[in-house]
């Protein structure tokens, strides 16, 4: 049976000018009316071809106008020189002896997070000079480098070493975090043995099986303060954010997120891939554990904040899984007598939950239901309180915007609306005048969309970056005009399954 569309799709498949909301901030010389602005792609490339993983994380480099691209496919960093973004050139690339997960760049210094062959053995960070892409420097880090990252004024370089286990589950290394001392050319690995997840509270979770707290959690990325005196790891897994002192290198806090209630108000979601409808926005008595993968730093009216892509993720290995759907657990008869109904397919039945939460009096059947992810982005006090959350925005903007790649699995709509719906993969900021605006990256529904954040409590959409030929942006990147090769600010998308690099030009 066809699905039912809720709404009309959009035509064509290249959304990039179209400002839907007026949006206007006062404030001087500096003033820009972003409902003015537009966004086009004027230029994009392949970085490999066939299977996917031949364009992850990028970094840009404004002294050379090189694009650093992670290519863990081919072992190697992929450079690009985007001088002209419209007519980018491909140039040497640098060969590395282990996979590659990510890349940052700060004064004409490169880094590059890689991997042991033995991913639960520890890994490296490698410094290059961007200019000669001579190597400077290798610096011993945790197991399972998975993202660097500079301090703004680039005295340190930050590596979230996720310390995933292998797939039996006989071997789980410890999750760490390195910071790295540039100028005096010192590492320290940071771990998790003082802390306890009863200490820690909010919903973080510790279930790794016989796991300590120190193999259980798992940094995934990071976010620098712009005065470079702390960052932010979120640890995915756990549901849970670590702050780094990065001058004393010490873990100063860990907080946990909390859940996310669907039963509540604007938290809908479509939680069905088999319901024959297309956007089915109900409210359900489920709980969403935020679980962010990308995180980023700004400042607004003189507040910290940090912000959240919140992805989720499972553990899913041969010799452990958490991973069930809600038709196939006991659900509680007291707190749930409608049970019968709530696990039919059409409704809650296909939704993807964790095992590992939920039973809360262990007697066998589940007494609240744990779903992966808020299928949203939040804004965060930098000590973990709640200031916005998109609640379900990300689905119904999408929805309105094109029909067609709502909650798409591989082409297909509606496809993904049981697991963790649009993924918001990855987020980053870009100051335009006196206004914020935040970038949302959607590894499934694809494309990015923009938001005016100038306002945490009230952010407002502007735009959503489009190509279906881009498909799962994995990494953002934005240049200011002062850094960028056209003079205008730019938008660098890097697309995991496509292997593609799509620039756009805001002007």
């Amino acid at each position: 049976m066809k699905k039912t569309l809720l709404a009309l799709f959009v035509g064509g498949t290249l959304f990039t000018s179209c400002i839907k909301d007026h949006i206007g901030h006062g404030g001087g010389n500096d003033d820009v009316d972003v409902s003015t602005l537009t966004f086009a792609k004027i230029g994009g490339f392949s970085n490999g071809a066939g299977e996917e993983g031949f364009a992850e994380i990028s970094a840009f480099d404004p002294k050379t106008n090189k694009l650093f691209i992670v290519n863990p496919v081919q072992s190697e960093v992929s450079v690009w020189d985007i001088s002209s973004p419209s007519s980018s050139v491909k140039l040497s690339s640098i060969s590395l002896a282990g996979t590659p997960n990510s890349v940052a760049v700060h004064d004409g210094l490169l880094a590059v997070a890689v991997e042991n062959a033995n991913k639960q053995m520890n890994g490296t960070v490698q410094t290059y000079d961007t200019e000669s892409q001579a190597l400077v420097n290798t610096y011993n880090v945790g197991a399972l480098p998975d993202m660097v990252a500079f301090s703004p004024d680039g005295k340190y370089i930050i590596s979230a070493n996720e310390g995933e286990p292998n797939a039996d589950y006989s071997v789980d290394p410890e999750g760490s975090i390195s910071v790295v001392d540039v100028q005096k050319n010192e590492v320290n690995t940071m771990f998790f043995t003082s802390y306890s997840a009863a200490s820690i509270g909010n919903d973080f979770r510790v279930f790794g099986p016989s796991a300590s707290i120190a193999q259980d959690v798992e940094p995934e990325y990071i976010a620098v303060s712009d005065d470079s005196k702390f960052a932010y790891v979120t640890l995915q897994e756990n549901n849970g954010i670590a702050v780094v002192d990065l001058k004393n290198k010490t873990i100063a806090n860990v907080f946990g997120l909390g859940v996310k209630d669907y039963s509540f108000g604007e938290n809908k979601m479509d939680a069905s891939n088999k319901d024959d409808v297309v956007g089915n926005f109900q409210n359900w008595p489920v709980f969403g554990f935020y679980m962010p993968d990308a995180i980023t730093f700004t400042k607004l009216d003189g507040m910290d904040y940090i912000i959240t892509a919140n992805e989720g993720d499972s553990r899913d290995y041969d010799g452990y899984s958490e991973e069930e759907r809600v038709e196939d657990v006991i659900l509680d008869p007291t707190v749930f007598p409608n049970a019968a109904d709530l696990q039919m397919e059409e409704n809650l039945g296909r939704l993807k939950i964790t095992t590992a939460n939920g039973d809360i009096d262990g007697d066998g059947d589940f007494d609240k239901i744990y779903a992966y992810g808020g299928r949203s982005f939040t804004i965060w006090s930098t000590s973990g309180t709640l200031v916005y959350d998109s609640a379900d925005e990300i689905g119904r903007r999408t929805l309105e915007l094109n029909p067609s790649y709502f909650n798409a699995d591989e082409g297909e709509a509606d496809g993904r609306s049981d697991d963790k719906g649009a993924e918001p993969e990855s987020v980053t900021t870009l100051k335009v005048g006196n206004s914020t605006l935040l970038f949302v990256g959607l590894e499934r529904t694809g494309g990015v969309l923009v938001y005016d954040i100038t306002n945490p409590n009230s952010p407002e959409y502007v735009n959503w970056l489009f190509d279906a030929s881009d498909i799962a942006p994995e990494g953002l990147v934005t240049i200011s005009e002062e850094n960028s090769p056209t003079g205008n600010a730019l938008v660098i998308i890097t697309n995991e399954v496509s292997n593609t690099v799509a620039i756009y030009e805001i002007k």
